[in-house]
């Protein structure tokens, strides 16, 4: 199963993805232990391009940036995502292709056409079976967020931007995106995707 992470910045996917793997690493099942990734990231090549898209020093023009997210997560899926599935293991993804639909196609107003070209060159047509969607108030998100790199210092308006960009792609694909209420403590954000996990049959309680 390919489970995928999404939400504005300081929404809390890091704690929750971390969460889960514990969680199901700790489920007897046959797929093992999952793997866990993160995007930009997870390869040698695309953990470097991670650093220059996360250096608020580094200033990108907007398809430019569109790229390099492409040519990361090109070789994550090819390297890491795609040969775990293969081998029938669960894979946990922090980011995906609803990401750069959010960030580079509304809010850098390079639009979903554009975008989601890029992104099936990218993936190969790859698609997560469920994406857990961890809804918050961009105010109280960008709150928690440690403000260091350059999409968090963007500020509040290009946070509102991409939430609710995830709100529309959220409505659009109700089968596979869940949303989940990350205003709680993270113990009861938690339960609640197990819960969603679950129903759709991956695990959890």
């Amino acid at each position: 199963m390919f489970i995928t992470f999404e939400g504005v910045d300081g929404c809390g996917k890091t704690t929750q993805v971390a969460m889960l793997a514990e969680a199901l690493a700790a489920a007897p099942a046959e797929a093992g232990v999952p793997l866990v990734v993160r995007e930009p990231g997870g390869t040698v090549a695309a953990e470097r391009i991670r650093g220059l898209l996360a250096d608020p020093e580094v200033a990108l023009e907007p398809v430019a940036e569109l790229l390099l997210f492409g040519a990361a997560r090109a070789d994550l899926v090819r390297r890491e995502i795609e040969p775990a599935l293969a081998a029938g293991r669960t894979v946990i993804c922090d980011r995906f292709t609803d990401s750069t639909l959010a960030y580079q196609g509304a809010a850098r107003g390079l639009g979903a056409d554009t975008v989601s070209s890029l992104n099936r060159i990218a993936t190969g047509g790859r698609r997560p079976d469920l994406t857990l969607y961890l809804r918050v108030d961009p105010a109280t998100a960008l709150a928690r967020a440690a403000g260091g790199d350059r999409f968090e210092s963007e500020g509040l308006d290009f946070q509102v931007a991409v939430a609710r960009a995830y709100d529309e792609i959220a409505a659009a694909e109700p089968e596979r995106i869940a949303i989940i209420d990350a205003a709680g403590t993270p113990e009861q954000v938690h339960d609640s995707i197990l819960t969603r996990l679950a129903e759709a049959g991956g695990g959890g309680r």
